[in-house]
């Protein structure tokens, strides 16, 4: 079997539901000498993580604070499946907070067209369940008295519902972007409160499954992670060193294009130059490395060509759990004079690859070699957040060279190619 076309990226899901297959050309100097054998190991070692995007929001004024008639608004971004959470303190509480309930604020309907206006109705109030509760109001004293035995955050109500003290409004800003507004609508109201500073998140997405459900909070269960200082004080920052470690990239590789050839250019690309139309557009947009490879094998300085899969899912998937990466490994013959050069797919990306930068390495390099490795954008479709694009509408095709992607990327920052992938060759 082969990987088939997808009408849209793949994700890290779609990525293990496809297969690769490839065979390698004959070596035209005849049989391999036996010091000419090398084996090139490729091994996916992101450390997994359960968020894509995490940040803060507060009033852009001298106070933080969201006094009622203010507002904030957050953005960015999410691929369909994915859903945003966020919290606030009710600052007239000992330890009350504003919330969407778990999962989130769901931010595609089920056509996949982008969920926009009002969604207030999802906002709810919590009891955070660590201090001994005072009627709200501007009287309440903070930080309170502390429950003997902390409680399990529960749901709570107030004379006026949630959704009516604080108003939700998304707009769609075009791709996967979209903009969060929030505004103190209690004045006037029999529960009129500041609000808080708060964080927000948005977690992974695998196929339709939610990575993780409650980045924030958990209900029925205590209160954790700095999620108190939030719900007492109106502090965001333990909350945020705590979402900071559970944030970043969970992307899987495809199978890894190997060549082995003669001469100054790398056979695959060359920066500056739009897509040639050899199949690294199939293998950067869908993880299908067989209409690449097929090419190279016809090739004139082209020696060998294989396609590494790890042996038990094809993809190289990260990290997960403390759990080895995926990793394939290839014999194969290369001698001084010789080049060395590889490539696969980043698959949390539109069209994104990791390659083996300028002419590859000599034939007869030994050792590790993922300091050549660079991440690359073929320009063959508008790029996504990475990890946002799972499951969203099918991306903007355009043409524009292939480029070396800087880190941070428009996006975000990602790990350095060294601690997402190693490359060795013995």
């Amino acid at each position: 079997m082969q990987f088939v076309k997808f009408k849209r990226p793949l994700g890290l899901l779609s990525l293990m539901s496809v297969l690769a297959f490839s065979s390698c050309s004959s070596d035209d100097d005849g049989e391999m000498a036996v010091n000419d054998s090398a084996v090139i190991t490729v091994e996916n070692v992101i450390e997994s993580k359960s968020l894509s995007q995490f940040g803060t929001f507060q009033n852009a004024g001298s106070s933080p604070v969201l006094n009622p008639g203010e507002s904030t608004s957050f953005s960015f971004y999410a691929g369909k499946g994915q859903t945003v959470s966020f919290a606030a303190m009710y600052g007239n509480s000992n330890d009350l907070f504003f919330a969407p309930a778990n999962p989130g604020i769901k931010l595609y309907r089920d056509n996949g067209d982008p969920v926009t206006g009002n969604v207030s109705s999802q906002i709810r109030l919590w009891d955070n369940g660590t201090r001994i509760n005072q009627p709200t109001g501007p009287a309440v004293t903070h930080p309170g008295v502390a429950e003997t035995t902390p409680k399990n955050i529960i749901e709570t109500a107030l004379t006026t519902p949630a959704s009516q003290l604080l108003k939700a409004e998304l707009t769609h800003d075009g791709g996967t972007k979209f903009t969060l507004k929030l505004t103190n609508t209690s004045g006037g109201t029999a529960n009129e409160t500041p609000i808080s500073a708060g964080v927000w998140a948005i977690s992974h997405s695998s196929g339709t499954t939610i990575v993780k459900e409650d980045p924030i909070f958990s209900s029925g269960k205590l209160s954790a992670n700095g999620l108190t200082d939030l719900a007492e004080t109106g502090k965001v920052t333990p909350l945020t060193q705590y979402l900071t470690g559970i944030t970043g990239p969970a992307s899987a590789f495809s199978p890894v294009l190997v060549v082995v050839y003669s001469g100054n250019d790398n056979p695959i690309f060359k920066t500056g130059e739009n897509d040639r139309g050899q199949g690294l557009k199939e293998l950067s947009q869908q993880g299908n490395a067989d209409v690449l490879a097929n090419f190279l094998k016809t090739k004139p300085g082209v020696k060998e060509v294989f396609v590494l899969k790890d042996q038990a899912t094809n993809i190289l998937q990260p990290r997960i759990n403390g759990n080895n990466g995926g990793k394939a490994s290839q014999t194969i013959s290369a001698r001084k004079g010789d080049r060395i050069a590889l490539v696969m797919m980043y698959g949390q990306s539109n069209d994104w690859f990791i390659a083996a930068t300028n002419n590859g390495v000599d034939g007869s390099t030994r050792g590790d070699i993922s300091s050549i490795m660079g991440l690359f954008d073929s320009g063959t479709l508008v790029s996504s957040y990475p990890g946002a694009h799972i499951g969203s509408q099918p991306a903007q095709t355009e043409s524009q060279p292939v480029e070396q992607l800087a880190n941070p990327n428009p996006f975000n920052t990602l790990p350095s190619l060294p601690q997402m992938i190693k490359v060795t060759i013995q």
